[in-house]
């Protein structure tokens, strides 16, 4: 029996809370995975897992088992990383992260990572719904707005902004709003991913602030489908700026509101908590935080519109 293996087995069983999910992971058969996990059970001489049609469970010898194979595991790929080849970052880093951000804001950037850090492969996993980091092996997520699960380091790589943006066609036929309670006179496309899609929020040059509750026709879940809307002048949208930034650029819609700031929306990487951080997912976080540094569209550097109606760093 290779311990180490069923360990590790083990340890993923638990964290995705199923044998089929480890077995495709590891590009394996359920039933190898069960026979490992058997086997250890067998060779410890005590049941780490209630089986069950609905659910894995573990035993409270399980529980104590996991807690140090975690260790184990941690301690392992440190030691190996500090030997021969692995002392550079290497080996596949799977990153989860919204898809049209990733489209945009990361495709770009990764040609000269690789060319950088040539013994790591990407597996970039595009989702727009939050995805469990441990129970789906992601290495690395990117998120935007505010880290709720304090499970998981955050380490902040940039920040920015939603702006109200409209179609130069659509203030051809209505008077463009001053203030955003006039944004209520308006149709306002809605992005129903938002946790309030209908509230938008402003602050003036006083640092007063105020919500204005929209209202339209038309609501959308997709990024991309929002910038398309707008495009197509069917009403303004409250969108990030790093989706419309090309756009403003060329004047094929125009930033509304200029007297007005909105809330940073702050960029992170976030990851598992564990003692040891393989050297894969320390540069590419390092790699990307430098790289939105000098990107007007995340910097964390203070946003006005001066700032961010330039071209960003391709």
């Amino acid at each position: 029996m290779d311990r180490l293996a069923c360990i590790k087995s083990f340890v993923r069983t638990v964290e995705t809370g199923s044998f089929s999910a480890v077995a495709k992971e590891l590009q394996t058969t359920q039933p190898t995975i069960s026979k490992q996990i058997a086997a250890l059970e067998k060779y410890l001489d005590v049941q780490l897992l209630i089986r069950s049609t609905r659910k894995l469970t573990l035993t409270e010898a399980g529980t104590q088992f996991y807690a140090h194979c975690q260790e184990i595991l941690d301690r392992v790929a440190a030691a190996e990383a500090s030997v021969g080849k692995r002392q550079q970052p290497s080996g596949t880093l799977r990153i989860n992260c919204p898809v049209t951000f990733g489209q945009i804001m990361i495709m770009p950037y990764l040609k000269a990572f690789l060319n950088q850090y040539p013994l790591i492969e990407l597996d970039l996993m595009m989702s727009d719904r939050i995805v469990n980091v441990v129970e789906e092996g992601v290495d690395l997520a990117i998120r935007i707005g505010t880290n709720k699960d304090t499970s998981l380091i955050a380490e902040r790589i940039g920040t920015t902004r939603l702006v109200p943006v409209v179609a130069t066609s659509y203030l051809q036929e209505v008077d463009e709003p001053k203030t955003p309670k006039e944004l209520c006179n308006h149709n306002c496309i809605v992005y129903t991913r938002s946790e309030t899609p209908n509230e938008w929020r402003f602050q003036n040059l006083s640092g007063l602030s105020e919500v204005i509750k929209v209202k339209g026709n038309v609501r959308v879940d997709n990024s991309v489908a929002i910038r398309q809307a707008v495009l197509s002048g069917l009403g303004i949208v409250f969108a990030p700026i790093w989706l419309v930034g090309d756009e403003l650029n060329t004047g094929k819609l125009k930033m509304l509101l200029a007297d007005y700031s909105t809330n940073p929306m702050p960029i992170y990487a976030v990851y598992r908590r564990g003692r040891f951080q393989p050297a894969k997912v320390s540069c590419f976080i390092e790699y990307l935080a430098n790289e939105f540094n000098n990107n007007p569209w995340v910097s964390d550097a203070d946003l006005d519109e001066s700032k961010l109606i330039v071209k960003a760093k391709q």
